[in-house]
């Protein structure tokens, strides 16, 4: 086994165990590391929760002792230079009397990003960079958006036949794709500190929209969902949806504007549901506006699940930063049948809305692409 493909092996390890904290990190970045003496790991950890140790510290406690000379620290991401509430990781490696150090990914961070290597070559230890360089990055998609951007990142989810169909003429949708790619779709929400839908479609299909992952208990995080006019409490409280009535209901987020009864407004606060109510675009909800509360609030990443009217609205807007796309080997050559997006009208393919970063993924018969968006130049 040659060295490079001998550190991938570990960092991959190390990718493992960070993964371990999914969903579980925000506002910080997931992080795994390891500890390997003679080409055996001896110790591990990674960064389980927002203001626990980092993966680094918890490897070396878990070691237990001074490292062995020729000791190598794998780590996915940069260790941290600067001292936050659990001081600098790289204080940490060279005070064990580490010698070589591995790293994933980079600091995102431009205040930082390298600052870690700096330091820690100048107390003599070697350090190698980019091994698996770009599942690193990948795992911490969204914490590399906010921590740059310093605004949530807005992923778009669909679920598409192969001619970019999303629901039958008749409105029906269960199931385009099968259930491991609805259990995949499961997982990002996990994933995302919060996600949203529109108004058709909690009127429609009633969501609970809380994460079940297999072999976890259920849970809910942060649900949004937009309704520029509140319809979806306009009845009885005895028949609102499942997002204003259950035991998470408190997690939910209507995102309406001034045009929404003040009335219904004053209800849904009195129920537990919180409003935020933004001055309209069109009456529409200006989607910067959104992204900016979102940042106030600490609200590292949005999953929007539709439907079509949402995410083509927030496509129009240039604001979803990234999508997840699934589709099934199927076709409904019906043009009266839902599109998955509508609004735009390029002249050029030159003028479409690209995708980047790409990764892929099978589930049985049905395919995920997901990457973030590139808009055409005004």
């Amino acid at each position: 086994m040659n060295q490079q493909t001998h550190d991938e092996v570990f960092m991959e390890r190390a990718l493992a165990l960070a993964s371990r904290a999914w969903g579980r990190t925000h506002p910080n970045p997931m992080v795994g590391a390891l500890i390997v003496e003679d080409g055996v790991v001896v110790a591990e950890g990674f960064h389980a929760q927002d203001g626990g140790p980092h993966a680094e510290r918890v490897a070396l406690s878990a070691l237990g002792r001074a490292p062995k000379p020729g000791a190598v620290l794998y780590v996915t991401l940069e260790p941290c230079s600067t001292h936050g509430r659990t001081g600098a990781c790289c204080d940490a490696i060279v005070a064990a009397g580490l010698k070589h150090v591995v790293v994933g990914a980079s600091d995102p961070n431009p205040a930082h990003a390298g600052r870690g290597f700096e330091r820690l070559r100048a107390r003599g230890i070697e350090v190698t960079t980019g091994v698996a360089e770009a599942e690193c990055r990948d795992l911490n998609l969204i914490f590399n958006h906010w921590i740059v951007k310093k605004r949530p990142l807005l992923a778009g989810k669909i679920a598409m036949t192969l001619d970019g169909k999303i629901a039958c003429r008749t409105g029906e949708s269960k199931w385009i794709t099968g259930e491991a790619a609805r259990a995949d779709g499961q997982r990002w929400r996990k994933l995302f500190p919060a996600i949203a839908v529109g108004a058709g479609t909690v009127l429609a299909d009633n969501p609970s929209l809380t994460r079940r992952v297999a072999g976890e208990a259920e849970d809910c995080g942060r649900r949004f969902v937009f309704d520029t006019t509140l319809r979806t409490a306009g009845m009885d409280a005895a028949e609102w949806p499942k997002v204003y009535t259950d035991r998470w209901r408190e997690n939910t987020i209507v995102v309406t504007t001034m045009a929404g009864d003040a009335g219904i407004r004053e209800r849904l606060v009195a129920a537990g549901v919180k409003v935020w109510s933004h001055e309209a675009s069109r009456g529409k909800v200006a989607w910067d506006e959104f992204a900016q509360r979102c940042a106030q609030e600490n609200i590292t990443g949005v999953y929007l699940e539709g439907g079509a009217q949402l995410l083509s609205n927030v496509l129009a807007a240039r604001a979803l930063d990234y999508l997840f796309c699934y589709q099934a080997p199927l076709l409904f050559a019906d043009s009266e049948a839902g599109e998955a997006f509508t609004g735009s009208a390029p002249g050029t393919p030159a003028e479409g809305i690209r995708m980047t970063d790409l990764r892929r993924a099978r589930f049985g018969d049905d395919a995920l692409v997901r990457g973030r968006l590139v808009y055409p130049k005004s």
